[in-house]
């Protein structure tokens, strides 16, 4: 990243995804666009990694054919707002065009898992700016204390998530389409 960091960059504040999408693809992770500044986390680290394989493979198992599971694309919430969610839930039609970016009525479920250095920005920030994009769902993953999974619907009206449950013996949701996961089945072998 620092080498596609030139003098001919754009200043804090004024980044676009126009610009991150002139960034060279040198196989470093990409950074997230915060009202036009960029933020950069740290790689995850593998119980974070493990578990988002886990819970996409779980997922797509009994994932309804209009949708897709995926993890690690972008969702640009609009030209100075971008994020990559750990997991995502998108409309087939929208993953069959096999995009770089999702636009946020492409999406009907974000999870975020909540790593060490981002804990503030997965909890606060990110659901936030989230639910006043309009996607319908929400997951956030805590892993200090055993894997607990927060799910939240949106409440449209008041663009805010509301929880819907807070699971710590395996997902078991109705919601965005109904979904029996055991935590075994998401636990990595070694914490």
């Amino acid at each position: 990243m620092t080498a596609a960091l030139h003098d001919d960059v754009p200043p804090p504040g004024e980044w676009t995804t126009d610009a991150l999408d002139a960034l060279p693809d040198d196989g470093r992770p990409r950074p997230e666009l915060l009202d036009g500044n960029l933020l950069m986390s740290p790689s995850p680290k593998r119980l974070h990694q493990s578990i988002a394989l886990l819970l996409g493979s779980a997922m797509l198992e009994s994932c309804p054919s209009d949708l897709d599971v995926t993890q690690g694309v972008e969702v640009r919430i609009s030209r100075k707002r971008s994020f990559i969610p750990d997991l995502l839930v998108t409309y087939l039609d929208a993953a069959q065009r096999n995009p770089s970016h999702y636009l946020p009525d492409q999406v009907l479920l974000v999870v975020e898992i909540v790593s060490e250095g981002s804990r503030s920005i997965d909890r606060v920030l990110k659901p936030a700016l989230y639910a006043e994009a309009d996607i319908p769902y929400f997951w956030r993953i805590e892993t200090e204390a055993g894997i607990v999974v927060h799910s939240y619907k949106l409440d449209a009206v008041k663009q805010v998530y509301i929880e819907q449950d807070r699971l710590t013996d395996g997902i078991l949701v109705p919601e965005p389409w109904e979904m029996d996961i055991p935590l075994e089945r998401i636990t990595p072998r070694s914490r």
